[in-house]
Parts: structure tokens; sequence; C-alpha cells
């Protein structure tokens, strides 16, 4: 068999390349679960709740589990690359499609922005002269060339950084362990499972306080959702997706729940502040020769690897948009390597914003770029949910046929996952410091709306539009 034979048996109906294997997709859905949020946001966190932070974690991590398998049962359903606005699109309507395609595409690049302010942070650790934005600008390069090329290149770094994420962590938590248990290195005298609550308690500044991190603590779970954008370039996606999710569960128990209790076992709160990993301050207190910089080169590594994500993301997202008549129709076109990149250039152009904030303001650029990246990650996961009780009701009454993954509990969850959405909205809205995105929230509706009237006048029928799905949702 030639190769290009098995280049055209490898593709998707959308023309993707199913390049990415069962290893990859696994490797990429654990690392989707550990990204700078945990490493980076978990410091701002920590200073605010106090240990009650791991609580946060916990709470959030059920929330993101209902979501995904929600999400789940949509992609068995109908597994698509633009999964998110395509079951927008089907349940909700175009204009919904409309609407979370782009949603989900400014979350990217905004995210791409905080990763590549975060990976600017940790090259200070060693080289405090080199201004951030020169180290932002080189790596935002690299990652724009090494997704150029293909599906299966972007798979296996993707791989290859999750591996070194979940290695380390794994790693830590060992090592923390041993600490607590036979009181070796500097930190030995002080480590004691009595820190997550001898320094004024388990919620020191209150459940309030510990509760408005919850948006915070949203963002560090952001991407958890990527394994639905690769179910276009899956080999086999009706095997490896409720592989991945199922697993979700174990991997919050042990990255973020396992990890936090063993950090603020070994090293008390309040020697945590925000703006420093406390991976990196936990292993710099521990004494351990070497130990802080191995894991600025992990939390560097969880940062690219986001950004690298991010990139992905961003182009297919533009893609399905361009099928839909709902973007430029240059942004549907493939390379020879079967990649959007006219989509992943410009999306990459923009994630440059980045490089400018660290420029102009590089003590505030990770603020304002989590928490834009949040509402934005917010509004998808809503649309999910909606979408997955629309769909459950389609199926109870017969009108679409039962996927082969269902999720636990049928709607139900859905709906507490949502409301409990709505009230980390209003939490963010009563937030001095992250309202901001509320405000980038408002003008994006306004350029949305202004975007949907013209594609209106452009295209009458486009308002119209229903596939044969949607027929059925009634």
């Amino acid at each position: 068999m030639t190769s290009a034979q098995v280049d055209t048996e490898n593709v998707s109906e959308e023309g993707y390349e199913r390049g990415l294997g069962s290893r990859q997709v696994q490797m990429i859905a654990i690392g989707g679960a550990i990204g700078v949020g945990l490493f980076m946001g978990a410091g701002a966190n920590i200073a605010k709740a106090g240990p009650s932070i791991i609580l946060m974690y916990a709470l959030a991590g059920v929330i993101i589990f209902f979501i995904m398998r929600a999400l789940g049962e949509l992609l068995l359903y109908r597994p698509v690359s633009g999964s998110f606005a395509e079951y927008a699109r089907e349940f909700l309507g175009p204009f919904f499609g409309f609407v979370t395609g782009w949603t989900y595409w400014l979350m990217w690049v905004v995210t791409g922005m905080a990763e590549l302010t975060a990976a600017a942070i940790y090259i200070n650790f060693w080289f405090p002269e080199i201004p951030q934005w020169v180290s932002a600008l080189v790596f935002l390069v690299v990652l724009f060339g090494v997704n150029l090329i293909s599906v299966k290149i972007f798979g296996e770094v993707e791989f290859w950084f999750s591996m070194i994420k979940v290695t380390a962590i794994l790693g830590m938590i060992v090592i923390g362990l041993g600490v607590l248990t036979l009181g070796f290195s500097d930190a030995g005298d002080t480590a004691s499972v009595s820190n997550l609550w001898a320094h004024d308690g388990f919620f020191p500044n209150g459940i309030g306080s510990s509760l408005m991190t919850l948006q915070g603590v949203m963002f560090a779970y952001l991407a958890v959702e990527l394994v639905g954008v690769t179910a276009g370039e899956s080999e086999n996606p009706e095997k490896t997706l409720p592989k991945a999710i199922n697993t979700l569960p174990w991997r919050i128990i042990v990255f973020y729940v396992g990890a936090l209790l063993v950090i603020l076992s070994v090293v008390k709160w309040t020697d945590f502040s925000a703006g420093e990993s406390p991976f990196v301050h936990a292993f710099g207190e521990i004494g351990i020769p070497l130990a802080a910089g191995i894991v600025n080169f992990v939390v560097l590594t969880a940062a690219l690897s986001s950004c690298n994500s991010g990139m992905y993301s961003t182009g297919r997202m533009l893609r399905d948009l361009a099928a839909n008549s709902e973007a430029p129709q240059v942004f549907g076109k493939l390379n020879a390597r079967k990649t959007p990149a006219v989509g992943i250039t410009v999306s990459v152009a923009l994630m440059g914003i980045g490089v400018v904030l660290n420029y102009v303001v590089p003590e505030k650029a990770f603020l304002y770029v989590t928490s834009v990246a949040t509402a934005a990650g917010i509004w998808t996961w809503m649309m999910i949910l909606v979408s997955h009780i629309r769909y459950r009701s389609a199926v109870d009454a017969g009108r679409l046929r039962a996927s082969s993954f269902p999720a636990p509990g049928g709607a139900l969850f859905s709906w507490v996952a949502l409301l409990f959405l709505i009230g980390v909205t209003g939490m963010i809205a009563y937030d001095k410091d992250a309202r901001v995105c509320l405000y980038v929230a408002a003008g994006w509706a306004v350029a949305l709306g202004v975007g949907w009237a013209i594609l209106k006048s452009r295209n009458p029928q486009i308002a119209e539009r229903r596939d044969a799905e949607f027929q059925k949702v009634g």
C-alpha cells in the first residue's frame, strides 16, 4: 500500500488527517487537566482561601466531570471536530453555534496569551535579565511552526509535554510524602498534615473568600474539553474518547487534590503568594538541590503545552465556522499537510497581543487574560450543558438516536453544573479585580451581534438554516 493510499484512507469526513492515536489522545486529555491555572494560578488562590482551596478544586472538579460526561454523550452521538459549536448549532440554532464557535476561539487566543505570559515569567527564574516580552515572542514563533507542520507532530509534541507534567507531579507527590513521613530536608521539621488547619483553620479567611476563588479555580480546568476538538482527527473516537473522559476523576484527585494536599502539608499556606508557582516555592523550601529549577522547567512545559493546544484548537474552530458560512471562507482551507494553516496563522498573530501586554503591563498581563479566558470558557461549558439537555429531551421523545456513551443521571447533572456555572459568573461580577472580563464580554457580545447582523444581510437564509438533526430536536 502506498503512502498516498494510507493518507487517503486515514482522512476524516471533514478532510482532516486522522493522525492522533490512542496514546496521544489519552495524554492530551491528561495534560489538559494540568496547566498554568494549577501551576501558576494556584498561588493566588492559596493566598485567598488557605487550605480550603483543596475543597474548591475538588468541588469544581466534580462539576467539570459532569460537563465532560455531557460532552462525551454528545461526542459519541456525533463525533465532529468543531464539537461545541456544532452541538450548539444543532440543538439551539445557528446563532448560538456562531457565538459559541467564535467565543471558544477567543478563549484559546487569550489563554495562549496567558500561557505565553506564564512561560516568560518562568524563564525569568533562570534569566531575570531577559524581558518578558522577548521570551513570549520566541515561544510564540516556535509553537507556531510546530502546529503548521502536521497534526501528527502536534500530537507527538503534546504527548511529551504532557508526559513531563504527569511524571513530575507524581514525583513531587512522592517527594512531599517522603518529607512528611521521614522528615528529611530543610522543611522536615515543620512539615505536618496539621498545617492544613493549624494556621487560623481550614477556612482562614472565611467560607465566602474561599468560594470567591472558584472563578480562578475554574480557569485551571480550561482545556479539559479539548478532547472534543480532537474528535475529527482521532483514529478511533468511539474507543479513545470515552476512555479519556472516564479517567478524568482520578486525574483531578491525583493532580489537583492530591498535589495540593501534599504541598500545603509540607509548607504552611501563609508562605504562598500570588505571582509565583506554589510548586516552585514548596520545593525551594524543601531545599533539595536543583529541585526548584527542575520544577520550574516542568511548569514552563505546562505553559507551553497549553499554548500549543490553543493554537491547535483555534485553527479547527475557525475552519468549522467557515464551513458553516460564519467566518471568511479562507479559514476553511487545509494546506497540503491537512492543517488549517490560515486559521492558525491569524490566531497566532492575535496571540501576539499577549507579547505586547508583557511589554506594557507585565505585572498585570496574567490577571487580565485569565479572567477573560475564564468567562469565555464558562460560556462554552454552558453551551455544552444546554445542548446536552436539549439532546436528552430529543432522545427521550424518540426524535434522535441514543448515544453509546450516556451521561450518568441523564440531564439532571447537567442542570446542576449549569446552575453552578451561573453562580460562578455571579462571583466574577462581584469581584472588582475579575470584573474586567465582564466588560470585555459585553464588548465581545456587541461585536458578535454586529457580525451576525452582517451575516444575515449578506445571506438572508442563514438565520433560517437548520440541518436535519435540528429539525428533529423540535
